[in-house]
């Protein structure tokens, strides 16, 4: 009997209180995946951008593609932007060695034109699996003008453009 007559506006207080707390929680991480979604679409612009902007328009989505395939294994950091700029420690040169070399570079153009906002379109495709990945697995390649030691222990799955693509 005592509940019915009790005075309930404080526990009121405290429901409404939690609620708003629970409202705001769940809208600030709305806000920061949103804004973790924009950085990693704004590395993988870049990386198609700088790694493929010579190349056909396959090539560019494969190069995405490497990028996003390297995020789903575990070899590599779980985040577009971490695989982009990862780096390893290179005996034979002694320093740590970009996976993607424009990253090593102190300065770079900045990304213009017809070609970065093509990079933008594929990179939201890809990212947002809006397109069916043609190279499922891959995540190596390098320029068909050079033959890199670790390719030597692979098999090439794809040629496209100036890249030979490896799983």
């Amino acid at each position: 009997m005592r509940w019915r007559t009790a005075n309930k506006y404080g526990l009121i207080g405290i429901l409404a209180a939690v609620g708003i707390l629970t409202a705001f929680v769940f809208l600030m991480g709305a806000v920061h995946a949103k804004k973790v979604d924009q950085q990693n679409l704004a590395c993988l612009a870049l990386n198609v951008y700088f790694e493929a902007r010579g190349e056909p328009e396959a090539g560019r989505y494969a190069v995405a593609e490497v990028t996003m395939n390297r995020v789903s294994s575990r070899r590599y950091p779980n985040s577009v932007c971490g695989v982009v700029y990862d780096k390893n420690w290179d005996v034979l040169r002694g320093r740590y060695v970009s996976a993607f070399s424009w990253t090593e570079f102190k300065t770079r153009p900045e990304p213009r034109g017809a070609d970065w906002v093509r990079a933008q379109e594929i990179a939201a495709e890809v990212y947002h699996g809006r397109r069916e990945p043609r190279l499922a697995g891959v995540t190596h390649y390098h320029a068909d003008r050079i033959a890199p030691s670790w390719s030597r222990n692979r098999t090439p799955v794809a040629r496209i453009g100036n890249h030979v693509f490896y799983r």
